[in-house]
């Protein structure tokens, strides 16, 4: 289970958390929102310590309240503040109303939208709408937003971007694009997947020193992967072992001109320590495909009949780079979910698995193989759940969860905070990775990455978590090495070897 400081929550488990605090654990409303701002402006001065003219923008909730704290905090260390509100100050209600009071007090002055814009400004921190927007920005809060990202200057979001969905990631309409943002008490889970990274910046989370009891009546929440899981599920190797100990993996794939998604998925298992790798591929290159790697064994399969040997020598299956969607892909796909092995399914054996599931040839919502993982893209996905991709981005972590029940298997729904998800509605999501991973061959090294872990005797949801979070920060590395316009795919497989000496080191 993940540390309280990991967990993800939906923005009604986030309220929950504050009821809990406040009405269960005694804590004050007014303390919490004290303790936020604190929080708020703590890391802001820390990150902007040149920054001497601060506007604040408040609405009418206890967002709008952390703000008028945020204001007098900074007022009080010496900071030129206005404070430009979107409602009428006199209307606030319960601990907004006392923040605002407390401004007030203080000598501070509020200008009601579209006053307090003029000047300019070194800092601007967003207290406009917090996490209960379930609907597209509109009237005066569209035009604030739009002012805010207009502005020359660093913003700051104040729990979070005003704009952005809580739960799903996904922009309602308008979001304010911050630099730096500071959520509390629990982590909200849109924050990290979907448009959540480019409009949330840098995320500092602070609890404000509210008890993990607070959570016990919540409900089930999601888990903010974090590399320290690697280093729990590898640690270091044994010495006296053989290549027969860490596994085989077959890679079935590569029709006529897709040699390279086999090749480069099978590269990724030996660099994830699989001590076997053969590929089944199309035997027009089979002779070919492994120069450049001669550690890759290949066999030529013209049929499913040419698997069984190889089949009954492996331990995991990875299936999908470049298999295309001819007869010959679907025969194969047929032998290996036959074959009881654990898979890892990608590319076109997802695409095909679709076509199976709507063709009734593929009895869904019980189990398939022993363990199988399903890694999709969000247009892969949609063709899995027969919906458009629109729906799935949407709902990245509902998707997720449904195709995970629906096939009985561990799920990764790839893209910008990747979410991996098990059948019994647990899941997690990466928050590492960039857009230079967004290139031609990277899903087939991942598929690789989980296939030797898999191999190597971790579960599939232990591989899954662990190839999702290994995969995202061997992207990394190479981007830091190459650039995110330069990297390609092979990149990946050249990083790896950081993240596993990192994972394996000895008291990690």
């Amino acid at each position: 289970m993940a540390s309280h400081s990991a967990q993800l929550y939906t923005a009604e488990q986030v309220r929950g958390l504050d009821h809990a605090a406040i009405h269960g654990l005694g804590i004050a409303g007014y303390e919490l929102m004290q303790r936020a701002g604190r929080a708020v402006a703590a890391a802001a001065r820390e990150r902007y310590p040149e920054a001497g003219k601060w506007l604040v923008m408040c609405g009418p909730g206890n967002n709008g309240g952390d703000g008028y704290v945020v204001a007098r905090l900074a007022r009080e260390a010496g900071l030129e503040v206005t404070v430009s509100t979107l409602s009428d100050p006199d209307k606030l209600q319960g601990d907004a109303a006392r923040a605002c009071a407390d401004w007030r007090k203080a000598g501070g002055g509020i200008a009601v939208w579209p006053a307090g814009r003029e000047g300019r400004f070194d800092l601007a921190l967003d207290a406009l709408l917090g996490t209960g927007i379930s609907r597209e920005v509109g009237g005066d809060y569209r035009h604030a937003i739009d002012y805010l990202n207009s502005l020359a200057c660093p913003r700051v979001a104040i729990d979070i971007p005003s704009g952005l969905n809580a739960d799903s990631g996904c922009v309602m309409g308008r979001c304010v694009r911050a630099a730096l943002s500071v959520t509390f008490v629990g982590r909200k889970r849109g924050m990290y997947t979907a448009d959540g990274p480019d409009h949330c910046g840098e995320i500092v989370f602070d609890d404000l020193s509210v008890p993990p009891e607070a959570a016990v009546d919540i409900g089930p929440a999601g888990e903010l992967l974090s590399p320290a899981i690697l280093g729990a599920a590898i640690g270091p190797r044994r010495r006296n072992v053989h290549k027969g100990s860490f596994g085989h993996v077959l890679v079935v794939g590569g029709i006529r001109g897709m040699s390279g998604a086999a090749r480069l998925c099978g590269e990724a298992a030996l660099r994830s320590g699989a001590g076997l790798v053969t590929l089944a591929t199309d035997p027009v290159h089979a002779g070919f495909i492994n120069l450049a790697r001669p550690e890759l064994m290949v066999r030529a399969v013209a049929g499913a009949d040419d698997l069984k040997t190889v089949i009954d020598r492996s331990q995991v299956i990875a299936l999908g780079p470049g298999l295309g969607r001819s007869d010959w892909s679907r025969s194969l796909l047929t032998a290996c979910i036959g074959s009881g092995l654990p898979l890892v399914i990608d590319a076109d054996g997802l695409n095909l698995l679709a076509e199976m599931a709507l063709d009734g040839g593929l009895e869904t919502g019980s189990p398939g193989p022993r363990e199988w993982i399903l890694t999709p893209h969000p247009a892969e996905a949609a063709r899995l759940l027969a919906c458009g991709s629109g729906e799935i981005q949407t709902d990245r972590v509902g998707a997720a969860q449904r195709l995970a029940r629906h096939f009985a298997a561990g799920v990764v729904l790839k893209g910008c905070g990747s979410i991996v998800a098990g059948p019994d509605g647990a899941y997690g999501i990466c928050p590492f990775g960039n857009p230079g991973m967004a290139t031609a061959g990277s899903g087939d090294v991942l598929t690789g990455i989980i296939a030797a872990l898999m191999a190597q005797g971790l579960d599939h949801m232990s591989a899954l978590r662990c190839g999702v979070l290994a995969h995202a920060v061997a992207g990394d590395e190479a981007a830091a090495r190459q650039g995110e316009m330069a990297m390609l795919a092979g990149d990946l497989c050249e990083s790896l070897h950081v993240v596993w000496q990192s994972a394996s080191r000895p008291g990690r």
